[in-house]
């Protein structure tokens, strides 16, 4: 009887949260011939401040990536009082 058990950080929809669900049952069946009603999944979602990886979380990761996307803001131009 195969226990799958998966850690994922949170913020998957539902329905993709059914897709991975459906995914890992499919592979059980064909990788080892598991039958479907003796595979059980758990799926454990965990919030990203709470999982982190060479001493960053991956709330800390998303954050930095999204300050490196953003463009710069550009203020206009200060015009002097004589322009």
């Amino acid at each position: 009887m195969p226990l799958i058990d998966v850690s994922i950080a949170e913020g998957r929809s539902p329905e993709q949260l059914r897709e991975l669900v459906s995914a890992l049952h499919r592979a059980a069946e064909e990788s080892v011939g598991a039958l479907p009603e003796n595979t059980t999944v758990i799926i454990r979602e965990l919030p990203t401040t709470h999982w982190s990886k060479a001493n960053q979380t991956i709330a800390e990761r998303q954050q930095a990536a999204s300050a490196q996307a953003a463009p710069p803001t550009r203020e206009a131009p200060v015009k002097s009082p004589a322009e």
